[in-house]
């Protein structure tokens, strides 16, 4: 049986790996389309200052972007906010910025707020925010030196320079919130959409 039911594949507005693995173990049928937007410039425009409207707002800009030159596609765009009381972190721009963030993380309880919408034809259809609550595990300068010896780059392409899927894991000390929320993908309400659309076969 073929999951996916649509006449076309999807399309995802992101180049996440975490994403596009979240919907390819899901047996949906999609491509991945990056949305050109300048994220930062759209959030200070807008004023917001709380992080789930400033994801969804970022989800939604990303699903009508693509949306507008694929219009008969559903495409899903989807952002992620991390939020330390009012402080908003965004992907560290390098090593010595990564350090940072962690060091105000360590020790403290922040909320991952995950954000995803659809749209078809130029139109939003559908979008969902989602809250992980983690605790990072208090952190010597030492580890975290070695953490980010050991990841790499790769802590510069997720905001609070950890990705829980892989090495990041060892930072925390408590998850309270779905796996597909963490991943920055509320995975659960978007297929209930889809289904609801009679997009997917179960």
């Amino acid at each position: 049986m073929t999951i996916w039911r649509g006449q076309h594949p999807l399309v995802l507005a992101s180049q996440s790996r975490a994403r596009q693995m979240l919907l390819a173990n899901a047996g949906m049928s999609f491509e991945a389309v990056p949305a050109d937007i300048d994220e930062r410039a759209i959030q200070q425009k807008s004023g917001l200052l709380q992080p789930g409207e400033i994801a969804t707002l970022l989800a939604q800009e990303k699903a009508l972007f693509v949306s507008a030159r694929t219009p008969d596609r559903y495409v899903i765009g989807a952002d992620q906010t991390l939020a330390l009381g009012q402080r908003l972190f965004s992907k560290p721009a390098g090593h010595a910025q990564a350090a940072e963030q962690l060091r105000a993380l360590a020790g403290n309880t922040h909320e991952l707020h995950s954000a995803v919408s659809v749209a078809h034809g130029g139109k939003m259809l559908f979008s969902e925010v989602s809250i992980a609550r983690m605790t990072m595990r208090r952190l010597s300068g030492e580890e975290i030196r070695t953490y980010l010896d050991a990841a790499g780059d790769a802590v510069t392409t997720s905001v609070g320079a950890y990705q829980l899927e892989g090495l990041g894991v060892h930072l925390f000390e408590r998850i309270e919130g779905d796996h597909f929320t963490i991943l920055g993908l509320p995975l659960l309400p978007l297929l209930a959409f889809l289904r609801g659309q009679g997009l997917l076969g179960v």
